[in-house]
């Protein structure tokens, strides 16, 4: 079997990052260190369960621009974006979509997507990396969830992030 496509260069790293986790930064260093070149998705859209994200749109981009700069990460691209993932991926001239998983509930979702994604954009590859140990069981909501509470999150997002869950959530959280 014959394939003329050149390898993954461009790869995308797509998410609501409402907000960035340590989770998501381990995906996204991950992603950088086996592809050329690494973008960084904001979606607009409206959380997994129906509800507005937390933070704006702008807010989550400055977030993860942030972290990664403090990371001293000046060669990944954040950038904001609405509609189907495929056409931004087209935009930007991506060769795959990379996902990170956690468990097999995320396994299932993310097959999904990626099935229509292939169909919608065949000449897009999906690619999964799973978590790391020390984040699997870490995720936005849980996050957002544990800071409204007052409790420290500090030990799963980055410190920028802590001091914004702070001020969003009246800034009580226990360290």
């Amino acid at each position: 079997m014959s394939n003329s496509k050149a390898k993954v260069e461009h790869v995308v790293v797509p998410g609501t990052f409402d907000p960035v986790t340590l989770g998501h930064l381990d995906v996204i260093m991950r992603a950088r260190r086996l592809f050329g070149q690494v973008t960084v998705a904001v979606a607009a859209s409206v959380g997994k369960r129906g509800t507005g994200p937390s933070f704006s749109l702008g807010e989550r981009v400055e977030m993860i621009s942030e972290a990664l700069a403090a990371e001293g990460v000046d060669d990944v691209e954040v950038k904001p974006f609405s509609g189907l993932l495929v056409d931004f991926c087209r935009a930007e001239g991506a060769d795959a979509v990379v996902k990170g998983l956690r468990a097999m509930t995320d396994f299932e979702y993310e097959l999904q997507q990626a099935d229509l994604n292939c169909h919608l954009a065949p000449e897009l590859e999906s690619v999964f990396v799973m978590s790391s140990p020390e984040y699997g069981y870490v995720s936005s909501s849980i996050v957002r969830e544990i800071s409204s509470m007052g409790a420290s999150v500090q030990m799963l997002v980055p410190p920028n992030v802590n001091e914004r869950l702070k001020e969003r959530f009246g800034g009580a959280a226990r360290e």
